[in-house]
């Protein structure tokens, strides 16, 4: 069963990729339902609550109006090609040995130091990894733990690389936040939510330093863990070709953001494939079976999201008639929406689905992108502030910390800090753009 499942997800990834021939969308969407159907047993109870809504909004569309069922198909297929390329690529990319050279690396220098390069070091990784991140360097962490017990280090290791991973749904290009933010707000432009999101990603992490644990002094680590330049200039170098890729095709190609970055992903897993050719190597193909809770909150959620845009659309006669005022003040509350619904153990696609699925269709054109730093911003504090992320029970799985403690206890004042600082700014861009 589980190379029956790989096989399908193979194809739904194929079928996104050639998503400009007929056909390809509802090919890669019938093939993400089989895959979250045939994994039905092993998936978890948000997937398949997302994917029991999705199938409601499904039978919605065919009952009010079939033809949402396309576009929403179209997206489906699009989105879950996203989540097959990123993971394709996270897995290919978990082998190399310079990613295990850098993650040894991180834990070298004195403690502030070291925060910083687990956190910035974690969130440079993210990007081409996503999830696969905080498994590689947390794994790191907990080693340190077993072998030296529990420490101020570890635990400021821990704070690190969980806000460092959830600073990249705010800034990183490949993530998922940002793609479906670019996808439900079409007249945002990816260039100009990077510009304010990226400054506020560093921002928040350094904020982390006000709220940090006091070391004391530890003997400097052996030489042999340090990881020279070599390996950092060359996954640097893979990540800037990576985003160089996407803008390359969503901004002279005019594809969509979504397909860009499956596209740029995808020429990297090749390109190392190819690499491993020319040295002899045949390394065996990604097994990609386990993929069912993925594509059931990220295909569910893009059909749920464009069923709910189309319906609002049509039920929209010119302009809605909201008070000016109005929009700033919604503008706010949108990160504390997502903290929020993260705290009740709610994906944050789901959230990121429903407020762009119903906000973007009425919100004035012009002001888009105060809308779009609410929701970046907030899915963000909601991966390292709340305890039912995936990345935190990733941490409590490697290092024994519980969520509850990691998460939200540890990082509860820079969530909010984080919260309040991201409703000024998004209410601030809304109102001088209105």
């Amino acid at each position: 069963m589980q190379l029956i499942r790989s096989f399908l997800a193979y194809i739904a990834l194929a079928a996104a990729i050639l998503a400009f021939l007929p056909g390809m969308a509802w090919l890669g969407a019938g093939m993400v339902c089989l895959v979250v159907i045939l994994g039905w047993r092993d998936m978890r109870r948000v997937p398949r609550a997302v994917f029991v809504v999705a199938g409601l909004a499904l039978l919605y569309a065919l009952a009010r109006d079939p033809d949402l069922i396309s576009p929403a198909a179209g997206n489906m297929s699009r989105l879950a090609g996203l989540i097959l390329a990123v993971t394709l690529l996270s897995s290919v990319l978990s082998r190399t040995r310079d990613l295990q050279q850098i993650s040894v690396s991180l834990f070298n220098g004195n403690p502030v130091t070291r925060y910083l390069s687990l956190a910035f070091g974690t969130a440079l990784v993210s990007v081409p990894l996503n999830f696969g991140s905080v498994a590689v360097v947390g794994s790191v962490v907990g080693e340190r733990i077993r072998s030296q017990g529990d420490s101020p280090a570890t635990r400021n290791a821990t704070r690190a690389v969980l806000r460092g991973f959830g600073v990249s749904p705010t800034f990183s290009p490949l993530s998922i936040s940002i793609v479906l933010t670019l996808t439900l707000l079409p007249g945002l432009g990816s260039l100009t939510l990077l510009l304010f999101t990226v400054p506020f990603a560093a921002a928040l992490v350094l904020s982390g330093l006000i709220w940090f644990e006091p070391e004391t002094p530890q003997r400097s680590e052996n030489s042999e863990n340090k990881a020279n330049l070599a390996p950092w200039l060359r996954f640097a170098a893979l990540i800037l070709a990576i985003c160089a890729g996407v803008f390359l095709l969503s901004h002279w190609y005019k594809l969509s953001y979504a397909y860009a970055v499956t596209l740029s992903c995808m020429g990297a897993v090749l390109g190392a494939r190819l690499l491993a050719w020319c040295r002899k190597l045949n390394p065996p193909m990604v097994n990609m079976s386990h993929v069912s809770n993925e594509l059931a909150i990220v295909g569910g959620s893009a059909f749920i999201g464009s069923v709910i845009s189309g319906a609002v659309l049509g039920q929209i006669s010119g302009d809605p008639n909201v008070p000016v005022w109005l929009w700033p003040v919604i503008a706010a509350g949108v990160p504390w929406v997502f903290f929020a619904a993260g705290l009740a153990g709610i994906n944050p696609i789901v959230i990121g689905t429903l407020t762009g699925g119903i906000l973007g269709v009425i919100w004035p054109v012009n002001a888009v992108l105060g809308l779009g730093i609410g929701m970046v911003v907030g899915w963000g504090v909601a991966a390292f502030g709340t305890p039912f992320a995936a990345n935190a029970l990733i941490m409590e799985r490697l290092t024994g910390y519980k969520a509850v403690d990691a998460s939200l206890r540890w990082n509860l004042r820079l969530s909010l800090a984080g919260l309040v600082a991201a409703s000024m700014l998004a209410s601030a861009v809304t109102v001088v753009l209105l």
